[in-house]
């Protein structure tokens, strides 16, 4: 049965429209000429923040570079394995420190983020495979699966979901659950809310993720893969789900249906479509109530999985 409460605005609008406004101060800088390398460095400034400071390690997974992210109290035997978004091409565990760390605060436990490999560079579907090569990592130092969960933001959210279904008909054992933010799960664009959203949504639109797709598959790829859009999979047998997504995404139905089929396939899942708010909002806590609220459902949620008190 599918679990979906709304989640109303507490933030006042002023808030997010300084959101958007610093977002797209980032991307006002770029052009069709900045170099890759560029942006990504200009992205993982934007994001970095370090409130909590965590203790941090980075470790080699098979030539992957992945770093480890305990806040204070975290609990070494459980594990939330984080993809980062940034559309295939951006985002690190840099980017990323500050929610991850957050992450690891409210669910009490630590959190291994993956340096998967990025466009242009690497193309589908080398990103999954680093996904499941991690899981099966993580496995294989002793950890169980029952006591490790996988998330991810956008990008990395539709990575977290193709790796659950490519590890199940591998016969790998499951993790214990898995949380998807804005996750990117339909390349064919087939939801309502690419046009409902248009109007509202500053960040996204249907032809930029049309266009990513040509990026990612090549330009005769099919984006009907069910490892590059998942919604398109057979999601019997998926562990327990919480997927978070803005109101005001154009993507809001890729976690809409997402969430629908996976009920209807028999899975545990939770749906919070968050008013107001707009793609990957949990990564702004200093400016949106919201932000700080969704990470403390996300902790709660692991900590039922995992029975942690």
């Amino acid at each position: 049965m599918l679990s979906a409460p709304k989640m109303p605005m507490r933030s006042a609008p002023s808030a997010v429209d300084h959101v958007v406004a610093r977002i797209r101060t980032v991307y006002g800088g770029w052009n069709r000429h900045t170099p890759i390398q560029q942006m990504r460095r200009d992205w993982d400034e934007f994001l970095w923040f370090d409130a909590l400071a965590p203790r941090t390690g980075d470790v080699d997974i098979e030539g992957l570079r992945a770093r480890w992210i305990d806040a204070k109290g975290s609990r070494p035997e459980f594990v939330l394995l984080y993809f980062h978004g940034g559309g295939y091409k951006m985002g690190s565990v840099r980017s990323h420190h500050d929610l991850m760390s957050r992450l690891s605060a409210a669910a009490g436990c630590r959190v291994l983020g993956l340096d998967y490999r990025l466009l242009p560079e690497h193309v589908f579907p080398a990103p999954v495979e680093d996904a499941c090569r991690a899981y099966r990592w993580l496995l294989e130092q002793g950890y169980a699966p029952d006591h490790v969960a996988l998330a991810g933001d956008s990008a990395g959210g539709g990575m977290a979901a193709a790796a659950l279904l490519s590890l199940r008909d591998q016969g790998v054992p499951l993790p214990a659950a898995a949380v998807l933010l804005s996750a990117l799960t339909d390349f064919e664009t087939r939801g309502a809310s690419y046009e409902t959203r248009a109007a509202v949504d500053p960040i996204h639109n249907r032809q930029l993720i049309q266009a990513l797709a040509k990026q990612y598959l090549g330009r005769e790829g099919d984006v009907r893969q069910v490892l590059a859009s998942p919604l398109n999979g057979e999601l019997r047998g998926l562990p327990p789900l919480l997927l978070q997504v803005g109101d005001r995404e154009t993507g809001l139905d890729d976690s809409v249906l997402f969430a629908a089929k996976a009920a209807a396939a028999g899975v545990d899942a939770t749906l919070q479509v968050w008013e107001g708010m707009i793609h990957v909002f949990q990564q702004f806590p200093a400016e949106l109530i919201e932000a700080k609220d969704a990470i403390d459902h996300i902790g709660a949620f692991l900590k039922s999985r995992w029975s942690i008190s």
